[in-house]
């Protein structure tokens, strides 16, 4: 399986700790998601919620017009929801930046390789695959219109 170098580097800092560990990597991260540019500064309108996440989780996905067609991903989550901010995270730092065909490509249970299952619940990593999908989704949309 190829991943983005990026996401791959991720899944091998995972890979290399244990599960208690994991879980704390994972609130470390939680700390490094971007701020939400100004104009997404009203998420609940302007961006897409994924229902699936236990707490509120809004995306957004703009897919640059030429070239590779590059991808940048933009997420709103509560600072009292760490798992999620976690997960989107993984994925800003994974995806961001990436050609919309690497994104495209990115296995759809990729998440399962970072060892979170001894760690969180299964309905908090099916609100991950729940992310990749509606990200997926975007490119795909951006993609086509183009």
């Amino acid at each position: 399986m190829t991943l983005p170098p990026q996401l791959a580097e991720l899944v091998e800092d995972f890979s290399e700790v244990g599960p208690k560990d994991r879980l704390q990597l994972l609130l470390e991260l939680s700390q490094e998601l971007p701020q939400l540019p100004p104009r997404y500064a009203d998420a609940a309108d302007t961006m897409e919620q994924v229902h699936e996440c236990q707490s509120p989780l809004f995306l957004a996905v703009e897919v640059e017009p030429g070239g590779d067609r590059t991808v940048h991903l933009f997420f709103s989550a509560p600072p009292e929801a760490p798992t999620t901010r976690g997960f989107a995270s993984i994925m800003h730092t994974g995806l961001d930046g990436e050609p919309a065909a690497d994104v495209l490509a990115v296995p759809d249970d990729f998440y399962t390789q970072l060892g979170l299952a001894q760690a969180v619940s299964p309905l908090r990593l099916r609100g991950m695959a729940a992310m990749l999908s509606r990200i997926k989704n975007q490119v795909r949309m951006a993609t086509a219109a183009a």
